[in-house]
């Protein structure tokens, strides 16, 4: 999920009127989008006529003949299946100036995002696809937020937001233009949209009265903190949900720093506000009475979190929600990248989202399949229930069949049309022809997990070929919930491998064939994957980007979460 950099929203949440004028826009565009999922195969081909017709004279358009294109059956023979990659010169030169490439609008911002090499993608975002493509499921998000716990719209500090990042001298493009974080971006300013600033945007915390560097993410989060335990939160925005994970590791991190604040009237040494001995003291008697602090003890009226919910996510989650008090809801976040819209969730399901049949052409590939410029694909109403799909799409903004590297799970069709769920990253764990997605093996684990009744923080994963062994095999990196006693990490362990087996054939094949020998289990303590991202974000990386890994295989950063050689 998106969101808005508010300059300007403070004075915006407290105007007159915004909060109830935010609430119609949001349940408008609801209503809107319910409507379009009536007749799918006719808004989705409107969809694709759209960009044709928009972009048919960009330099894109006239190499793949868009004027000659009349159906979507001739679309996919005229353009191949492409990544980012092979968009990327066209969008290099579109972030140098040169105009009428991927699309006949100007891009105004440029997205980041991290890809699966770690290298900062540009993300080219136009007023046109902002229009049509990216505000309809943007504001439909918060409708079951605000719909069942309205108390986070009655005040500005009500909620939490942690991935609300402002910059005030953002990067840019050798063209000039601003390449940031997609929640590093004023809406309201750059594409004119007074209502688009998100919850939580208007908080005393959302632009810090103090000064800090842009990099210094780990202080900024501090401050926001320090400012949050003065108020009556109820609800975390976090989108990625180890931005909610992280809050728990450090309220109890920063505690005395933070009691000691709030008394003396500081934020980050400075003289803020006045001091506040008596909260301070009901800070600290927390502290004394129950040693670890909770988020639920912090702020005892949380109703809910709004996040990602698949994925890793989905093992740690129920725990997770147990610190933040009795009944809290997860609310899910859309199945969305940078690039664009899949899923929104548009009722109180806890995973999944309905596809966003007006923002963009889908197509999908199954999820065992290679993905290849000719590959064949499917259309949103040849899915079925159950399977997992590779994420095409094209829109509006200059993306034309574009694998974003998502795989997502059909949850069910709801009058025909696909409930999507973020179901993992598209690569692979493949040491011996074993071929794991990341979703088979976080089903394994919830198997494991549910049989042996036990609970988790997190868990990664890496093969290793020890030396002398035949054949290699994955150790998992499991820090517990609370301690695991040896005979029950031993039946986790042995429930796994067979997990894994059934939900796998080619991992069942590699194990037959003692090509890949049984699964290993390093139990971590239980603050492990915390101090893990805190030194991820320590680095300079923006939290949001630091996101759930299964998957480790390199050396570097699986020493430094497991504290191994």
């Amino acid at each position: 999920m998106t969101g808005a950099a508010a300059t300007g929203a403070t004075t915006g949440w407290a105007a007159r009127g915004h909060a109830e004028r935010y609430r119609d826009r949001v349940f408008a565009e609801r209503t809107r989008l319910t409507a379009a999922l009536g007749d799918m195969r006719r808004r989705q081909h409107e969809v694709l006529t759209d960009l044709l017709d928009f972009n048919s004279g960009t330099e894109f358009g006239k190499r793949h003949d868009f004027g000659w294109i009349r159906d979507v059956d001739d679309y996919r023979t005229a353009v191949p299946v492409q990544d980012y990659a092979a968009h990327a010169p066209l969008i290099e030169r579109m972030a140098a100036g040169e105009p009428n490439l991927l699309s006949a609008d100007q891009p105004v911002v440029y997205f980041t995002s991290s890809g699966s090499t770690g290298a900062h993608k540009k993300i080219p975002v136009t007023p046109r696809f902002m229009r049509t493509t990216f505000f309809p499921f943007y504001y439909a998000a918060w409708a079951p937020l605000i719909e069942n716990y309205a108390d986070v719209m009655r005040r500005p500090d009500a909620v939490l937001n942690l991935k609300h990042d402002p910059l005030a001298a953002p990067p840019t493009t050798s063209g000039g233009r601003p390449h940031v974080g997609a929640s590093q971006v004023d809406f309201g300013t750059k594409f004119g949209e007074p209502l688009s600033a998100e919850l939580g945007t208007a908080a005393p915390w959302a632009t810090l009265p103090v000064d800090i560097a842009p990099d210094d993410h780990l202080e900024k989060m501090y401050l926001r903190l320090r400012l949050a335990v003065q108020s009556d939160v109820r609800c975390l925005i976090g989108i990625n949900p180890a931005m909610i994970a992280a809050v728990p590791y450090q309220l109890n991190l920063w505690w005395e720093r933070i009691v000691k604040e709030v008394r003396d009237g500081t934020l980050g040494g400075v003289p803020y506000g006045s001091p506040d001995p008596a909260r301070a003291a009901e800070l600290a008697r927390l502290a004394d009475y129950f040693g670890i602090v909770s988020p639920a003890q912090v702020w005892p009226r949380v109703r809910a979190l709004f996040g990602w919910t698949t994925g890793v996510a989905s093992l740690y989650l129920p725990s997770l929600r147990d610190r933040f008090g009795a009944g809290v809801a997860a609310l899910p976040a859309p199945v969305v990248a940078s690039e664009g819209p899949v899923g929104v969730p548009l009722d109180r399901h806890g995973s999944a989202g309905s596809l966003v049949v007006t923002a963009s052409v889908y197509e999908f590939v199954d999820a065992d399949a290679d993905l290849t410029p000719d590959v064949e694909t499917l259309l949103p109403h040849e899915l079925e229930a159950g399977r997992e799909y590779h994420v095409i799409f094209s829109h509006v903004g200059g993306l034309y069949r574009y694998a974003v590297g998502d795989i997502v799970r059909v949850v069910d069709m709801l009058g025909g049309v696909p409930r999507v769920a973020y179901a993992g990253r598209a690569n692979r764990s493949d040491a011996a022809g074993e071929r794991l997605r990341e979703s088979q093996v976080v089903r394994a684990l919830r198997t494991a997990l549910d049989a042996t009744g036990l609970d988790l923080v997190n868990v990664a994963c890496r093969t290793e070929h020890t030396s002398g062994a035949s054949a290699p095999h994955y150790v998992f990196a499991v820090a517990p919930d609370s301690p695991w006693q040896a005979a029950e990490a031993g039946r986790f362990t042995t429930l796994l491998d067979e997990a894994l087996t059934r939900e796998s054939a080619d991992y069942a094949r590699a194990r037959t064939g003692r090509h890949l020998a049984a699964p290993a289990l390093r139990l971590l303590d239980r603050d492990a994957f915390q101090r893990d991202w805190h030194a991820a974000v320590a680095t300079g990386i923006r939290p949001t980007q630091v996101k759930d890994r299964l998957f480790r295989q390199d050396p570097a950063l699986w020493h430094r979460l497991t504290g191994t050689a």
